[in-house]
């Protein structure tokens, strides 16, 4: 919300420059966005008098003006305007004037003659035919008009033309609509600064005739449309508005039009109150209807749109037609016109959340349907179409017919609360008295009968002591209020759960691998990409309502689309490798009776996703996850060959701990690499966090070293290629038994000798007895137990 500092002052007096003014707003609770000065680009540009004009005896087009500035002589200046005559005021750049847009004028000879400045047209001041509406397309900008007022030569042109104004723009939070209008803020500055403020009290002459003869409303829809109120103006003259209006408006963002859309969008910014303007001619039956539309309505907006409108979208109607759609913008068939002589003034209050959703369905968010999702006030409808018709008086634009009509369905009682003065200090840690409360209080605008506060109709935000207090605070001053511990003792633990995720992160990193952060919205289109089938239980998927965009449409399922699109940015900006990481959130739907249940909330799942690319293979992502499951002293992970359709066939293997699956890992499909822009192979590994935190092991224990000696063996067997060597391992630890102290795969060996599909496997085994040194014959006795286990399942020793 833009504020006009002249405009502010009409309403109350500010006693500070605006820098000191925008830092005390900011700690009353008003934060500033942007502090900007109107005239910031022009300087030394003054107002001057034609004392003569002639033509340049070397060029026909060019006059010789004598320039009178306030100077202790006239300027000679050249120009290619001839619209200009002696006596004329206009604006004058003098030597080392600055112009919108970096312009810098300096004097110099223009085809022999000396020019000692320029004379300046609206546009080269930055105007525009709005601004300036009797200003020539082309030609110097004349000052002669009486809305310029008596000039002082060489006076600055800014303060001439409204230039010399401070606009500040406020970050407005949705739970104070109150402050999207000047009154609002006037209110918030004078109670910060401790004076009193005036906003006008609108009064109308009226006399046209009554409103009751020429117009009637019906409100159908009274829970979406608490109140209507209108009055009818008649014998509208449509024309420029004055220039202190239209000052007024251009400082504010808002382009000046005609006298009757200036007025509606002066209240607005006045206010705070949206207004419409319709032409009456063009209202059938000479009546408003407020209903809902009708399905597939089409209604062609100001815009020259058509919008198809639904059931759940509110109108503003005549007999026959839509003419408006309610709080966001008005129809073409009743728009205001030259050709307009009667106009009915709307100042209507609309449901918010309504406003909201028919603006977003038909992709038109508005002015006025930003100010009417945020829940105004309906007690200001009635004050904002009176200051209406008092501008149409006050610029002589028609004649107001006596009486308004309001249709009103508020709530008419004011919200009171208690003042608990001696909480509300002990609350904030303070120590304010009571008439000081009451004083800041007052000044805000609540009512104080006794220990009564009454909240007013536009402060919908104060609804308990807290929103109370909260008011004390800001206007005593949060920089006062001292800085206190806490009563008791306070402690901070992280919870088991978030001081693991931690402890991954740091694992994560010293590992070698960077952490990334993505949405756990993705778009449904991943899982193709990912040749995920069609059946999969990843497909059943949350779709969310109001995504961001399309590509962010469902809660995700797996992790594996996010890191493979992170890995494909990288790899398309030529980083030569990546070594990423993620502890990404997964979110599944509750299965009841064997379907999907959307009505309970989903099961929210967490994965430690590792992702890397350039100068790394199968076994260099499985030592990541060998690394990370070592620090957390988990036991023996177990590696089964995959066929998961994501992955690289023959790449891939299911990882599993104690008989749990922990988690895949492998390189990612070429085909699913390719269609997600990854032109070089990549590996993935997601792991289950629950898995990892459940299997985690405890304290280290010390292990005093052997006192006896260990004994070696080498073991080769012959066995069908299709045996694991997870399987071979398991066999040989469960016969061998205790006394197996490690055992390593230290050769694979395939040749056409050991016969088709076969292969030799050859382990290094360490025995040792803690309690005794072993002979030879325990070894042997030993082997010979996992030799005979080992024929059970296919593999004979290797002759």
């Amino acid at each position: 919300m833009k504020l006009s500092m002249n405009w502010l002052k009409s309403m109350t007096d500010v006693p500070a420059a605006p820098k000191e003014y925008i830092a005390a707003m900011t700690m009353s609770g008003s934060k500033v966005e942007t502090l900007e000065y109107l005239g910031s680009e022009i300087e030394n540009v003054v107002a001057g008098r034609l004392l003569s004009v002639e033509s340049h005896a070397d060029a026909a087009k060019l006059l010789i003006c004598q320039v009178d500035v306030g100077g202790e002589r006239p300027l000679q200046i050249v120009t290619g305007a001839h619209n200009v005559s002696a006596g004329d005021f206009v604006p004058v750049a003098v030597d080392g004037a600055k112009l919108p847009g970096g312009v810098e004028i300096r004097t110099g000879a223009l085809r022999g003659v000396m020019s000692e400045g320029m004379l300046c047209s609206h546009q080269e001041l930055g105007l525009t035919e709005h601004d300036i509406p009797n200003a020539p397309e082309h030609g110097i900008l004349l000052l002669n008009d009486a809305e310029y007022g008596e000039l002082t030569l060489g006076e600055d042109i800014r303060k001439v033309l409204g230039f010399d104004d401070w606009v500040v723009d406020f970050e407005i939070t949705p739970n104070r609509p109150d402050c999207l209008s000047m009154i609002g803020l006037a209110r918030e500055s004078a109670a910060t600064y401790d004076r009193s403020y005036t906003p006008p009290t609108p009064s109308v002459k009226a006399g046209a005739g009554k409103i009751g003869d020429y117009l009637t409303v019906k409100v159908d829809e009274p829970t979406l449309c608490p109140r209507y109120t209108a009055r009818l103006v008649r014998n509208v003259k449509i024309a420029p508005s004055p220039k202190w209006m239209r000052d007024r408006l251009r400082a504010m963002g808002v382009r000046p039009i005609n006298n009757i859309v200036d007025i509606t969008n002066y209240v607005m910014l006045e206010y705070g109150q949206p207004m419409h303007a319709f032409d009456y001619t063009c209202l059938s039956d000479s009546r408003i209807i407020v209903r809902r539309a009708q399905t597939d309505e089409v209604f062609t907006t100001l815009d020259d749109q058509q919008r198809r409108l639904t059931s759940e979208m509110l109108v503003i109607a005549d007999g026959v037609k839509p003419v408006a759609v309610a709080g966001v913008m008005g129809g073409a068939n009743s728009e205001i016109t030259q050709q307009t002589r009667d106009v009915v003034f709307e100042s209507a209050n609309f449901n918010g959340v309504s406003v909201r959703l028919t603006a977003r369905a038909l992709g038109m968010r508005t002015e006025s349907s930003g100010r009417f999702e945020k829940g105004l006030d309906p007690r200001q409808t009635y004050a904002a179409v009176e200051r209406a018709c008092e501008l149409v008086e006050l610029l002589g634009a028609g004649d107001v017919c006596d009486g308004v009509i309001d249709v009103d369905f508020s709530d008419p009682d004011p919200r009171v609360l208690p003042l608990e003065w001696e909480r509300i200090n002990r609350f904030i840690g303070i120590d304010v008295p009571r008439e000081t409360m009451v004083r800041y209080l007052t000044l805000l605008g609540f009512g104080i009968d006794g220990d009564r506060v009454t909240v007013p109709s536009w402060r919908g935000d104060v609804e308990q002591f807290s929103d109370l207090a909260e008011e004390v605070a800001r206007f005593y001053g949060y920089d006062k209020i001292p800085t206190t511990l806490y009563a008791g003792e306070t402690t901070f633990r992280r919870s088991p759960k978030l001081a693991f995720d931690d402890l991954l992160r740091r694992l994560s990193a010293a590992i070698g691998y960077n952490e990334i952060q993505t949405y756990s919205f993705i778009n449904e289109k991943a899982y193709d990409k990912l040749r995920i089938p069609s059946d999969s239980p990843l497909r059943q998927v949350l779709i969310i309502k109001n995504p961001l965009s399309e590509d962010m449409r469902v809660m995700r399922t797996t992790p594996l689309a996010s890191m493979a699109e992170v890995l494909a940015r990288n790899a398309n900006v030529k980083n030569p490798c990546a070594r990423l990481y993620e502890l990404t959130s997964l979110y599944f739907p509750v299965i009841t009776d064997g379907k999907p249940d959307y009505t309970k909330l989903p099961e929210e799942r967490q994965a430690l996703t590792f992702g890397a690319y350039g100068e790394i293979d199968f076994y260099g992502i499985k030592a990541a996850v060998e690394g990370l499951a070592q620090a957390l002293r988990m036991p023996a992970l177990r590696y089964e060959a995959s066929s998961d359709p994501s992955f690289h066939p023959g790449r891939c293997a299911r990882v599993t701990v104690d008989g749990e699956e922990l988690g895949i890992i492998g390189q990612l499909h070429p085909m699913a690499a390719q269609s997600f822009d990854l032109s070089v192979p990549a590996y993935i590994a997601a792991l289950d966090v629950r898995v990892l935190m459940d299997k985690r092991g405890g304290i280290t224990q010390y292990k005093p070293l052997p006192r006896f000696p260990a004994t070696t063996r080498d073991l080769a067997v012959v066995c069908g290629e299709e045996l694991p060597v997870g399987t071979l391992e398991d066999v040989i630890r469960t016969a061998v038994g205790e006394i197996l102290e490690s055992i390593r795969l230290f050769d694979i060996y395939r040749s056409p000798l050991l016969g088709a599909h076969k292969k030799s496997v050859a382990f290094s085994l360490t025995l040792r007895d803690p309690a005794r040194t072993l002979t030879d014959t325990d070894a042997d006795a030993a082997m010979s137990r996992a030799v005979a286990a080992l024929e059970k399942i296919g593999a004979t020793l290797r002759s």
